[in-house]
C-alpha cells in the first residue's frame, strides 16, 4: 500500500508539470483579439495566475475528493465526468482484448512447450515475435484495410455493436497474445523440467493429469505476474488504437485533450488510469500469493 501511494505521488507530479508542457491553457479560454485585462481576468478565474506548486496543492487537494475541475475545451463537462463517460468504452475495449489475449495465448504456449521443437512451436514462436514487433497503430491500419476496405466485413470506426469492437480490440489484443504466449511457452518448459514432473512419469500417472495438475498451476504463475503489466499496455496502447480506429474512449480524449491543451483533463485521464492499474496489480499480487504459498510467508 506504501508503495501504491509514492507511486500516485510521483505520477501526480510528473503529470501535473508535463501537462502544462503541451502549452499555455489561456490561449483556449480567451479568442485571440481579447485584450490583456481580459486574459488576466481568465487567469484569476481558472487559478492561473497562482504559483505552480499552490496550483499542485490544490491539485491533489480537490482530486482526493474527485474533483479535478473544469474541462477547459468542453464548456459545460467536468473534467472527471467527461472521462467517467468515456471510460467505459476504453473498459470494453480493454477487456475484450485481455479476453483475446488470455485464451489465445495460454493454449498456444502450453502446446507450443509441450510440443517442443515441433513444426507448431515454430509456428508459434514466429506468431510471437511479429506480434511483439509489429506497431500497433500499424496493424490496426491494416487491419482497416483488408477487413473493412478490401473484404468489407467489419466496421472500421465509432462504437457501435458487436461487429464495431472486434478489429481495435484484435489489433489492441495481438501484442498481448504474443507476450503472453512467449511468458507461459517458457515458463512450461521450466516446469517440464523440474524434478517432481519427472517423478509423476515414473509413477505412471497419465500426461494430461501431470499437465494438468503439476504442470498448469505451477507454469501459470509467471504468466499472472504479467498481467499487471499487460494492464498498463492495454492502456497505452489504447491511445494509438481508439485514435485509429475513432474509438470513443480514454485514449481517444487524452489525444484531443493534448490536441486542445485541456491539462485538467489529461490530468484527470492518468491518475485515473493510475489508479486502475495499481488496483489490478493489488489483486494480481493477491492471486500470486494464492498460486505460491512461498510469499505467504516471506
Amino acid at each position: 500500500m506504501g508503495q501504491a501511494i509514492v507511486t500516485l505521488f510521483i505520477i501526480s507530479v510528473l503529470v501535473f508539470s508535463l501537462a502544462r508542457l503541451s502549452g499555455d491553457p489561456i490561449n483556449v479560454l480567451v479568442s485571440d483579439e481579447a485584450d490583456e485585462d481580459r486574459i488576466q481576468q481568465v487567469r484569476k478565474l481558472w487559478g492561473l495566475d497562482r504559483p505552480l506548486y499552490v496550483q499542485y496543492f490544490s491539485f491533489v487537494k480537490n482530486g482526493l475528493t474527485g474533483n479535478f475541475g473544469d474541462s477547459l475545451a468542453y464548456k459545460g463537462y467536468s473534467a472527471m465526468g467527461l472521462v467517467g463517460e468515456r471510460l467505459p468504452a476504453t473498459l470494453q475495449l480493454a477487456g475484450l482484448s485481455l479476453a483475446i489475449a488470455i485464451f489465445i495465448a495460454l493454449p498456444i504456449g502450453v502446446l507450443s512447450a509441450v510440443k517442443k521443437d515441433s513444426p507448431f512451436d515454430y509456428a508459434s514462436k514466429i506468431f510471437g515475435l511479429l506480434g511483439q514487433s509489429l506497431p500497433q497503430f500499424w496493424l490496426g491500419i491494416i487491419f482497416i484495410w483488408v477487413f473493412g476496405v478490401m473484404l468489407g466485413w467489419l466496421p472500421t470506426c465509432c462504437k457501435g455493436g458487436f461487429s464495431h469492437i472486434i478489429l481495435p480490440a484484435l489489433a489492441l489484443g495481438y501484442y498481448q497474445v504474443a507476450a503472453l504466449m512467449r511468458l507461459t511457452r517458457s515458463s512450461m518448459l521450466e516446469v517440464l523440467d523440474a524434478e517432481y514432473v519427472k517423478m509423476a512419469h515414473i509413477k505412471g500417472l497419465p500426461r494430461w493429469k501431470i499437465l494438468w495438475k503439476h504442470c498448469l498451476r505451477n507454469a501459470a504463475i509467471g504468466p499472472l505476474t504479467y498481467l499487471g503489466i499487460i494492464i498498463g499496455i492495454l492502456f497505452t496502447g489504447a491511445v494509438a488504437i481508439e485514435t485509429v480506429f475513432a474509438w470513443p474512449g480514454l485514449g481517444l480524449l487524452a489525444v484531443q485533450s493534448v490536441q486542445s491543451r485541456d491539462f485538467t483533463v489529461i490530468q484527470t485521464i492518468a491518475l485515473v488510469g493510475a489508479v486502475l492499474v495499481i488496483a489490478v496489480s493489488l489483486v494480481i499480487d493477491i492471486a500470486y500469493a494464492y498460486l505460491d504459498p512461498r510469499i505467504r510467508y516471506t
